[in-house]
């Protein structure tokens, strides 16, 4: 056996129950430290604890105010992107039907001049060959007066006979080509 016990029992009392004295003073003792700490110290440590829980709440009020206002922004921030695509699109649609019309416009432009153009063209073409055909009858004209006063064997140099008899033989070539022509 161990000495303790030995001793103990030599004793006769119980090792493990205090002398009643002991278990008196020490009650008394824990009474008085527990009403001490329950009077100052206990207030302290709630009053510490609930600043803690006021500032959890705040803070959670305050995150909650910060997402409400973060999700409105957000909320905000959409509608202008999604009219500034309403917008963007819109200014496409119209650049689009401008240039068509600017394309349309240099297109007629462009025919009207073209038809200006050919027009003017014409117009040249007409007087060069009125010019060609004067020029073409003058010339004609006195070859065949020289050609004829060759054969005839006179001159033929009246001028206004000379002009009858040019205007008569070119009326009847050109009689003959239009009714070629109309043949065809």
């Amino acid at each position: 056996m161990s000495p303790l016990l030995t001793i103990a029992a030599a004793e006769g009392e119980n090792p493990l129950v205090p002398p009643i004295p002991e278990l008196v003073i020490g009650l008394l003792a824990f009474v008085i430290v527990f009403g001490l700490l329950a009077k100052k110290l206990l207030p302290n440590i709630n009053k510490v604890l609930e600043e803690r829980r006021e500032a959890i709440e705040g803070g959670i009020e305050k995150a909650d105010a910060a997402k409400t206002e973060a999700e409105s922004v957000l909320e905000q921030y959409k509608a202008q992107l999604a009219e500034a695509r309403h917008e963007a699109a819109r200014l496409r649609q119209e650049a689009t039907e401008q240039g068509t019309a600017i394309i349309q416009e240099m297109r007629a432009e462009g025919q009207r001049q073209r038809e200006e153009i050919v027009a003017a063209g014409h117009a040249q073409i007409e007087a060069d060959r009125k010019s060609a055909a004067g020029a073409l009858r003058q010339d004609v004209g006195k070859l065949a007066t020289e050609l004829a006063g060759k054969l005839v064997g006179e001159s033929l140099e009246d001028h206004a006979r000379q002009s009858r008899t040019i205007d008569r033989f070119l009326d009847e070539l050109e009689d003959g080509a239009s009714k070629a022509e109309a043949t065809r």
